[in-house]
């Protein structure tokens, strides 16, 4: 900590030839003999929203019991070291995503609540993270990160078009936001200064790390900090740099030709699909820490995938496997496969929690959204629908609690919800009709 009244900028950053990196908030961004609270470096929310497609086996996700001393379910089992961060919200329905055609606009409904009017081109918006975006990245230098675990399109629909089944997110009612599933240009995006696919793409054939460019500023840095800061700073560092060696790893695996272009990881090598979850996450969990911005969203896979996971012992493909007709043995491999996706949303809820973050960790003050928009696959419902909170919002949301409400209560609702507790002061969202008092 400074003993002075000097103190480096929260959005201090490390500068180089083509490459800038921010950093994570630090001691020496607080004026001496000054409450984190009354600082500018005072940590405000992070918001985030994590999509699995093709809904849920409900009766091995949702708790049999309410409240604080429920069981944990089968599929939502590895979140249990975090049951104290844990809000399970079960109940909701979200009547803007039913339609003749669920597949096309479940994804874009999700953080909306709005139904689509029947036309091709897309009006539904703005998401939920989006609204938040307007205010919690005003000070960043991406509003939001928008990523995808699995490349290739989604589904289309004679009266909705193809503008719902891509994306979760929507800047505005008729402006979708692309999902990145190139981890190598979400790492540029973050971390490097082209802006352009060509200046890019000299900085991706450069023999150095984007780190080697900003060398000599974290050098300089390090030189004024105290020992905690240059432990934070050293260990935030190469967290970017493992990162970057697993993205160039990818990237010379999968290269052909000159192009040097990361494909969507390949159907049925599922090691290579969970790096590829782990990869957006850690960089999710980055792009935070080093302020870059606060809000994000993760597609985990498109609707209508058909990803096969032998590594589980599941050889169906994953669109045809959600359509189970009540199949014991199909609905034992469907929650393999939602145990799995939920394991590797804990990795990164981990790292979370390990994070420091001015008066607490990253997990503390972030609030994620994780599930689905369909709930019984079979039957292409939205009712009730797979939904779980993770963080405490810097200390708004209560957690450690399993939610139920009655039938009809829309989804909206935690939308709302979610909104004010990252102080959003939005009156409705989508089709609400108040907040959810007991988040």
């Amino acid at each position: 900590m400074f003993i002075t009244k000097k103190h480096l900028s929260r959005r201090t950053v490390l500068k180089g030839v083509g490459a800038t990196v921010g950093l994570p908030l630090l001691d020496a961004m607080i004026p001496a003999g000054t409450a984190l609270a009354a600082t500018a470096a005072k940590p405000s929310p992070y918001l985030a929203c994590i999509y699995i497609p093709h809904g849920a086996v409900m009766d091995n996700w949702t708790p049999k019991t309410t409240g604080t001393s429920y069981a944990m379910s089968p599929i939502l089992k590895p979140l249990e070291r975090f049951r104290s961060h844990l809000t399970i919200v079960s109940g909701l329905r979200n009547k803007a995503a039913e339609s003749p055609a669920p597949h096309a606009i479940t994804p874009g409904t999700w953080l909306t609540a709005v139904h689509p009017p029947h036309q091709q081109a897309p009006e539904v918006g703005p998401s939920v993270d989006q609204v938040a975006a307007r205010l919690l990245s005003r000070a960043t230098p991406l509003i939001s990160l928008e990523v995808a675990g699995e490349g290739g399109g989604g589904a289309c629909d004679p009266d909705f078009g193809c503008g719902y089944s891509d994306t979760i997110a929507f800047r505005t009612a008729t402006q979708p936001l692309p999902m990145e599933q190139d981890p190598r240009t979400v790492f540029t995006n973050l971390f490097g200064e082209g802006n352009t696919a060509q200046e890019r793409a000299a900085i991706l054939t450069e023999d150095g790390s984007i780190l080697d460019f900003v060398q000599a500023s974290a050098d300089a840095l390090q030189r004024t900090l105290g020992p905690s800061d240059r432990r934070m700073v050293g260990d935030y560092l190469e967290s970017v740099r493992e990162i970057e060696r697993r993205v160039q790893g990818m990237q010379a695996k999968f290269a052909s030709g000159s192009g040097m272009k990361l494909p969507n990881a390949p159907e049925g090598i599922p090691e290579d699909y969970g790096q590829m979850l782990d990869l957006m996450f850690n960089m999710m969990s980055l792009a935070w820490q080093a302020n870059m911005t606060r809000v994000a969203t993760f597609m985990m896979a498109r609707e209508v995938s058909m990803r096969t996971f032998p590594n589980l012992g599941i050889t169906d493909a994953w669109h045809p496997l959600s359509h189970h007709g009540n199949d014991p043995d199909k609905l034992a491999k469907l929650t393999r496969l939602q145990f799995y996706l939920t394991n590797s949303f804990a990795r990164f809820i981990e790292r979370l929690s390990q994070t420091p973050d001015g008066d607490g960790t990253v997990l503390d003050h972030a609030l994620i959204l994780y599930g689905s928009d369909m709930s019984n696959s079979d039957m292409h419902n939205h009712d009730p629908l797979p939904q779980v909170l993770l963080g405490h919002a810097c200390g708004t949301v209560k957690a450690g609690q399993h939610l139920q409400y009655p039938q009809d209560t829309p989804q909206a609702n935690l939308l709302l919800t979610m909104l004010h507790r990252v102080g959003v002061p939005a009156k409705s969202h989508g089709d609400s009709t108040g907040e959810l008092s007991e988040v």
